[in-house]
């Protein structure tokens, strides 16, 4: 058909307000009004029309999201964020005709991969797992080991990691995806499915294998020329370092990573699931307090919360939320504490964070102890820890710890206490999160001194080496 009669037909419509047009910047968007597709559906349309005209939506769709769809975390206004909601609505009813009876599936694969990006950056993650698991389903010979598989395994695996902890299935569909990148050999599509493996091992408490995977993001990242690239590294490396104990390397990477901002549409929430700028603010504010500097740990973490709140990204705010809550408990801002605590909740619920309710059921509990409820906050952080085990998502799970082991000591369960921070010292040497050691020693000494009569050189040897490790 002529294109001018084209635009002549929806002008015609457009003046009979049978169809409504919306300025998109320098396009215009044209919608069917609802009783104008009442009526249209009324007439007999053959099967052939229906599903080629299907497939140019699904066609569609695909091209809006290869040319707009990562914009999304650069949006801020509500008009532009209002356009990508509606296009989302279109993408969805193209995936449900494409894996339909009568639907095209490769075509579906294409567009899943093409949208996983856009569910990330929307904190979308059940809609995430559910259309990349469909899409993998469908994968046939000639579309295996691809980059649409990789980009659909690499999200099928965020998915996974962020509403149901570390499952095996993540795991799997991780090391599919880096697999297949390293197969490709684009260092740019290694680093975005590296990224999500530095998390992945993080949350199941395997600190050192993530120190690995952080060095080789790193690696990757200083021969691309890539800002986004950039402070992916700078925000995982630092993450890494600060749990290993090595404050000073970690202040520099985590303060690099917020020097280096993304200078293009894309951000990390496009693959990672979160904005990494956030993560190294908030991790800084805790090596901040670390360090000795509570009152700039304070503020470096409720200017984190704002600047994540502005990305109006339930996931980004809630990490923000997490590693803030710690520092608010560290400085014994016990009603600031639970104020945030009672935030997390109300971003984690909708959006299906698991871990994450987890977290904050044992913040509570912590909290219960030390405001005088031992045994009420015993009985949350147990079942927190049993939920957080069973994920597994371990990468709190040691603080957690030493907060029971207190609680323990206060209701006079000494050698519970005593069992449960050998047992913790232990899982810390093994695993990596040495930032923990100088309090694990230090409670160690307490615990000894309060249970044993002759035990003051015990504990003093104990309180020596928390010093020495922590001003090392």
């Amino acid at each position: 058909m002529d294109e001018a009669l084209v635009f002549n037909a929806i002008d015609s419509l457009v003046a009979k307000s049978m169809v409504a047009a919306r300025p998109a910047g320098a396009t215009m968007r044209y919608r069917l009004l609802d009783t104008t597709r009442a009526y249209a559906l009324q007439f007999e349309v053959q099967d052939a029309e229906l599903t080629e005209l299907a497939a140019r939506h699904a066609t569609y769709c695909l091209r809006w999201l290869e040319d707009t769809g990562n914009e999304w975390p650069t949006l801020s206004s509500a008009s532009q964020r209002s356009l990508h909601l509606a296009g989302l609505a279109n993408v969805r009813g193209a995936l449900d005709w494409c894996f339909g009876s009568n639907g095209d599936a490769r075509l579906g694969i294409r567009l899943a991969a093409a949208a996983a990006p856009l569910f990330l950056s929307m904190s979308l993650l059940t809609e995430c797992h559910r259309w990349s698991s469909r899409a993998i389903f469908a994968l046939d010979e000639s579309m295996r080991s691809g980059r649409e598989e990789m980009h659909l395994q690499a999200a099928l695996g965020v998915s996974l990691m962020f509403t149901h902890g570390g499952r095996d299935a993540a795991r799997v569909a991780l090391n599919r995806s880096f697999s297949i990148a390293e197969q490709c050999g684009d260092a740019l599509d290694q680093i975005q499915v590296l990224g999500p493996l530095q998390m992945f091992h993080l949350r199941t408490g395997d600190f050192r294998a993530a120190l690995t995977y952080a060095k080789r993001c790193s690696a990757v990242a200083d021969a691309l020329e890539d800002s986004v690239s950039t402070t992916l590294a700078h925000s995982l490396m630092g993450i890494s370092l600060h749990l290993n104990g090595e404050l000073g390397r970690a202040q520099a990477s985590l303060a690099a990573a917020l020097r280096y901002g993304p200078r293009s549409g894309r951000t990390t929430t496009n693959y990672l699931g979160f904005d990494g700028r956030i993560l190294a603010g908030a991790i800084l504010a805790r090596t901040l307090w670390l360090q000795g500097h509570p009152d700039r740990a304070v503020e470096r973490a409720l200017l984190t919360i704002k600047d994540a709140e502005i990305l109006n990204h339930p996931l980004t705010l809630s990490i923000a939320l997490v590693w803030a809550v710690s520092v608010f408990l560290w400085v014994g801002d016990l009603d600031r504490a639970d104020e945030h605590i009672d935030r997390l909740f109300l971003r984690a619920e909708p959006h299906s964070l698991g871990p994450y309710l987890a977290l904050g059921r044992g913040f509570k509990g912590e909290l219960a102890i030390r405001r005088g409820d031992a045994e009420k906050g015993i009985e949350s952080l147990q079942r927190s820890l049993a939920e957080l085990h069973a994920a597994p998502y371990e990468l709190l799970t040691t603080p957690l710890n030493v907060a029971l082991v207190q609680g323990l000591a206060a209701t006079g369960r000494l050698a519970e206490a005593l069992a449960l921070l050998d047992d913790t010292i232990l899982s810390v040497e093994a695993n990596g999160d040495l930032c923990y050691m100088p309090e694990l020693l230090r409670v160690k000494g307490c615990l000894v001194l309060a249970s044993v009569q002759s035990g003051a050189d015990e504990a003093e040897t104990y309180f020596r080496r928390s010093l020495e490790m922590s001003q090392g």
